[in-house]
């Protein structure tokens, strides 16, 4: 059960950013006892892995802030942060010699890679369609804003999946919340240019 709360913080918080809890889960594993990667995931605490994740980091911390931007980021980010859900999911809930390591996660890493490419995908895909509603409804202007609390939701996530994944639950259902509102917000604003139209005879 810790073992699929784990995966499945890691793997939402990929959903939000892909290179935040892989990153996070290599230096964990690289310098501390609390990760042991298996062999077959031993190179995601490499140095070139390392590096290139803090080097795409970087530019997706840049590029989600920027409105119109953000939308092409998001396009990249359909098929990458997927991706990095399932890899994660997998290393992580196979660990080695971690507190919540899961033998069947190691015998069936297939299972891994699935659950974590769902649960990314959904957060993703909750992401890209609220996003354009912040663009609109504040000119741009709430980008920076919601992308950095989307940044720290990311890596609060990742380490409560790792440290603390009982609470995984609570926070994405926090999570689900907070993409409601914003879709509830964006049906009621339709609604109302929608009238707003059909008062002015555009109907």
């Amino acid at each position: 059960m810790l073992a699929a709360l784990t995966g499945a913080g890691l793997s939402a918080a990929a959903g939000l950013n892909a290179y935040i809890p892989f990153i996070l889960v290599a230096l964990i594993a690289r310098f501390t006892d609390v990760i042991n990667l298996p062999h077959q995931y031993a190179w995601i605490e490499s140095n070139w892995a390392i590096g290139i994740a803090a080097v795409l980091l970087l530019s997706e911390v840049v590029l989600d802030k920027v409105a119109i931007v953000d939308h092409v980021n998001d396009a990249v980010g359909t098929f990458v942060r997927p991706a990095t859900g399932g890899l994660i999911f997998a290393a992580s809930t196979a660990a080695e010699d971690f507190e919540q390591g899961s033998s069947f996660m190691q015998d069936n890493p297939w299972v891994g890679v699935l659950l974590g490419i769902i649960t990314a995908g959904i957060v993703h895909t909750g992401k890209a369609v609220t996003r354009p509603v912040v663009n609109t409804t504040t000119g741009g202007l709430g980008t920076p804003v919601v992308s950095a609390a989307e940044d720290g939701a990311a890596l609060t996530l990742s380490l409560v999946a790792i440290f603390l994944p009982v609470l995984v639950i609570f926070l994405l259902l926090l999570l689900l919340w907070g993409a409601f509102v914003l879709w509830r917000r964006k049906r009621r604003r339709k609604a109302h240019r929608d009238q707003l139209m059909a008062d002015a005879g555009y109907s």
